[in-house]
């Protein structure tokens, strides 16, 4: 009979939170090819033997963090619900996609590189959980559409759109920051304008 594993302690969890949050860092500045095991000791505190205890290679880590994200990234896609009001329903996936781009833009820019790479350490997981979750969601909006609740467009495209747009807000915050200076007034102005475009294109 095969014991139970054992459940991490504090201390184990804890730097295995430490390692992960100084290789997003590292990730999303210098990319996976970029980074090495020595700067992600370097920059959590740690001699790289103890990093290898908790993570035998740099690609272990860069596929813990992107299991993480896809996760927290298709919840919002996930929480769209076939019975509600069409338009609503898409207009709350757009505010939480742009909530996320103004939390979480190291994770996005992680998940970016690894797509412009052709997702190498990726693509089961887009096949196996991504893809479905994409058809259930096109096919959702096809109805609405076919209904007349919202203005007829390919819903992939609408999918992918929503996706450029919110997420350019974390990929490009440098240059944001630079054009757009004032982090309350740009996020404000950019929730709202992109909610006014997506309704003005949606609306029937």
């Amino acid at each position: 009979m095969t014991s139970p594993a054992r459940k991490p302690s504090r201390i184990q969890t804890e730097n295995r939170q430490r390692i992960r949050d100084a290789a997003l860092g590292l990730f999303a500045t210098h990319g996976f090819r970029g980074t090495t095991l020595d700067q992600i000791a370097d920059a959590c505190g740690m001699h790289k033997p103890n990093l290898i205890y908790y993570y035998d290679s740099k690609e272990a880590i860069h596929i813990d963090l992107l299991n993480t994200l896809m996760e927290e990234w298709l919840s919002p896609l996930d929480a769209m619900d076939a019975e509600g009001d069409p338009l609503e329903e898409i207009i709350g996936y757009i505010r939480r996609k742009m909530e996320m781009s103004r939390l979480y833009p190291r994770e996005s820019r992680l998940f970016a590189n690894e797509i412009v790479q052709g997702a190498p350490r990726m693509l089961p997981h887009l096949e196996s959980t991504l893809k479905p979750l994409f058809d259930k969601q096109c096919g959702i909006i096809a109805k609405w559409m076919n209904d007349g609740k919202i203005a007829e467009m390919h819903p992939a495209h609408l999918i992918f759109s929503i996706w450029a747009v919110t997420q350019h807000y974390a990929d490009f915050e440098a240059q944001i920051a630079v054009l757009l200076p004032g982090d309350d007034k740009r996020a404000r102005g950019a929730d709202q304008f992109v909610e006014m475009m997506f309704r003005k294109v949606l609306t029937p």
